[in-house]
This record gives structure tokens, C-alpha cells and sequence, in this order.
């Protein structure tokens, strides 16, 4: 099988052990790869290199690059999305919304079998409603009416995304930023299952048009992820809550600065303290997927800090 990755070199690493993956499996990969990556992320593009990936020079803003990229695979893995590190002209609107129109335009056009796209859970996008929110849900209902073979992915949080320092929560620090009161669980899962999920979903007749809610082997609270945390590494933790009103203080601004990347971030907040606890136990042994602990993530960080 030849499969064509979109989002290879985000700041998640989702797409690359996609890529990872695939290629341990024996199929041909190709990324898009946006030109200015090679200036700006060599190490990553140099990383695909190394595991016989192709890249491929694409934007999802330009249709016409994504017509050649699409051309001769057999599927396509997406899971790109506007982030902080974007530049200026990568909105939610351009990247999210119209080039994903783009993106599953342009696999229809060259018969692409199989579409994997990458959402968020359902409690996420009932709990966050905004930009990103609104652009996931119309690419889902895209994705489903296109015609072509698919799954949609909704994982919950990603444990190494915001269990990790960018977004507070410093475990070799023994700090963490909570948003609310972090008393509701969230099934937090691990970024290379999302990625196996991934993987699998591109043959598994459990994904066979079908959306797949994802979460880890358990759900835990973030007060819980803390405990955790002081008793593997015998530290007690600083810990700073960041209230509901405040997140939505900052929602709000946001919305009226236009900002839709913040308010998005925002609203994500605001259903991280809502909680997300997914039961995806059954699912992930059907499909084949081992799912890993937040407990195996804190041991790895601690032991590299050793």
C-alpha cells in the first residue's frame, strides 16, 4: 500500500510515527512536506528521509500541489492542524476548514481508496465550541459524504501534549498548570496509539466508515496525573489552577480580537476542565492496538531526567 501522510512535521509528532509505523510495516509512505520545512525543520524532514519516507513539496493552501500529491497513492492519513508554530498565514479558516476541503477534493480526483482523518472526541467538540471546533465537525461530515472509504478519528487528550511542559504541566519541574478545578477524568491517551489507531484503521473493518472515539486505558483526573507524579518521583508538586472564568475571560477577548487560533485554545481548556473519559478498551483490543498508561509516560520522563 502507498500512503500519503499530512502532517508529518507538526510540533505533535503524531504524523511521523504514522510515518514510523508504515514504513516498519513494509508500505511506501509520502509526506507533504511544505518547502520552507526544509529551512525550518530540517532535523524532522531529515528524520523522514531516514525512514525511506517521500517527501513532497504541498500546501494546503495551494489545490494544485495537493492534486500532484495525492496522485498514485492508495491512501491518505491526515492529521495536521493549525498550531502556535504556524506562520501568519496558516488560520484555522485556510489550513482546517478550506484546505481540508481541498485536501479531500483532491483525493477524490485522483481515487484515492481510503481517507483517515483526525478529529477530536465528541465530549471535546460538545464541551469547546469554536473556530476549530466548528472547522473538525464540517470536515467530518466532508469526509463522510465524499465517497470514498474512511475513518475519522476522535482521540481525547494527548498525554504528551498536555501532560508536558508547553502547555504547564512540568513533570521533571515538579509544577503543573491545571485548568479548573482538575477534578473530572479525562482519558488521556498516548501519541504513538493515536498513531496506531492510525495504522489500523486504514484495513480494519471496525473503522470501516466509521468514527472511533479514543482514549487511554484509563481516565484520570488531573489532580489524580499529580498524586501520581509526587509519588513515582517523590517530589511534591507546585501546582497553579487556572479557573473556568478566567479561561473564559480569555475566550472571550480573543473572540474579540478575532483571534480564532486562541479562542480555540481557549475553548479546548474549558473542556479539559469539563473532563473527557472515553471507554475504548473493547475497540482497541478488537483493533489490535496495546493502549499505554499515563503511568509508562511520567516513568519515561523521570528516568530521562536520572
Amino acid at each position: 500500500m502507498k500512503v500519503l501522510v499530512v502532517g508529518a512535521t507538526g510540533p505533535v509528532g503524531l504524523g511521523r510515527e504514522v510515518c514510523r509505523r508504515l514504513r516498519a510495516r513494509g508500505d511506501a509512505v509520502r509526506a507533504l512536506v511544505r518547502p520552507s520545512a526544509h529551512r525550518t525543520k530540517p532535523d524532522v524532514v531529515s528524520e523522514l528521509v531516514a525512514l525511506g519516507v517521500e517527501p513532497m513539496a504541498a500546501d494546503l493552501k495551494d489545490r494544485a500541489s495537493l492534486d500532484a500529491l495525492c496522485r498514485g497513492v492508495d491512501a491518505v492519513v491526515s492529521t495536521a492542524t493549525t498550531t502556535a508554530s504556524r506562520q501568519p498565514e496558516d488560520t484555522i479558516a485556510a489550513v482546517d476548514l478550506a484546505g481540508y476541503h481541498s485536501l479531500v477534493y483532491a483525493a477524490q480526483a485522483a481515487g484515492v481508496a481510503r481517507f483517515v482523518y483526525t478529529s477530536y472526541s465528541t465530549n471535546t467538540q460538545r464541551a469547546a465550541p469554536c473556530p476549530l471546533t466548528w472547522a473538525k465537525r464540517a470536515i467530518e461530515q466532508l469526509v463522510a459524504a465524499s465517497g470514498l472509504r474512511y475513518a475519522i478519528l476522535r482521540p481525547s487528550y494527548f498525554t504528551e501534549i498536555w501532560l508536558g511542559p508547553m502547555l504547564g504541566f512540568d513533570i521533571r519541574a515538579a509544577r503543573a498548570r491545571i485548568y479548573g478545578a482538575g477534578e473530572r477524568p479525562i482519558s488521556w491517551i498516548a501519541t504513538g496509539d493515536v498513531a496506531a489507531f492510525a495504522v489500523a484503521a486504514l484495513e480494519h473493518p471496525e473503522a470501516e466508515n466509521a468514527a472511533l472515539e479514543l482514549g487511554g486505558p484509563e481516565a484520570l483526573s488531573p489532580l489524580d496525573v499529580v498524586r501520581l507524579c509526587e509519588r513515582l518521583g517523590g517530589r511534591r508538586f507546585e501546582v497553579e489552577h487556572v479557573s473556568e472564568s478566567a479561561i473564559e475571560a480569555e475566550r472571550a477577548a480573543a473572540f474579540e480580537a478575532g483571534d480564532a487560533l486562541a479562542e480555540s485554545v481557549a475553548a479546548l481548556s474549558l473542556a479539559y476542565a469539563a473532563g473527557d473519559p472515553i471507554d475504548t478498551q473493547a475497540l482497541a483490543a478488537r483493533m489490535g492496538v496495546p493502549l499505554h498508561p499515563v503511568e509508562q509516560h511520567l516513568r519515561a520522563v523521570l528516568a530521562a531526567e536520572g
